[in-house]
């Protein structure tokens, strides 16, 4: 950057179909084979492609992981689809910094946002085009595609808060969001 320089941005958002451009971009698959023991008909995932694509991540990290301060950008794609009667979804995480906050909101599809509290209440909120979600601290958070199309869902969040995987992959979420008459059901 040099004094009085006009710049383009390194990154842009294509705000038609919400994919990130530039450097650095992080791009992560999530195939089913990626992702074993988030859903709870282990025989029905067993004879599954496991090669089916489940979620992409995109992130922008402008700053160094862990830098106090600063924030990154990203947007989730959860393609519809379930594992039994257990719709689509992502492994789900606390952050590494526990009272860091993050912000969801929703751009295309429908789905829902499964949090979990430290005392393992869970809840989810419905994620449509235009919603809005504030996920405070101390919040574990997963997404789950409820429709038929892609979910597509953006997201900011500190650039120190880290993700703990570990610990939703050892105790998991204390209700699963299932599908029951057609509908919706954490359980």
């Amino acid at each position: 950057m040099k004094h009085l320089e006009i710049m383009k941005s390194p990154v842009e958002l294509n705000l038609n179909d919400y994919l990130i451009k530039g450097e650095p971009v992080i791009n992560q698959v999530r195939k089913l084979k990626d992702i074993p023991g988030i859903f709870g008909d282990e025989e029905a995932y067993s004879i599954m492609d496991q090669e089916q694509l489940a979620y992409t991540v995109q992130a922008w990290l402008p700053v160094a992981d862990g830098t106090p301060g600063g924030l990154f950008f990203g947007a989730s794609t959860i393609y519809p689809g379930k594992v039994g009667n257990e719709y689509f979804m992502t492994k789900g995480h606390f952050h590494l910094q526990s009272d860091r906050a993050e912000f969801y909101w929703g751009v295309q599809g429908k789905g829902l946002l499964v949090l979990m509290d430290r005392d393992r209440n869970t809840w989810a909120e419905e994620v449509y085009p235009g919603s809005l979600h504030y996920i405070g601290g101390e919040i574990a958070h997963r997404l789950a595609n409820t429709g038929d199309e892609k979910l597509i869902v953006g997201a900011c969040w500190p650039s120190d808060a880290g993700h703990d995987y570990d610990e939703i992959a050892v105790n998991g979420f204390s209700a699963r969001l299932v599908e029951v008459d057609g509908k919706p059901m954490l359980v």
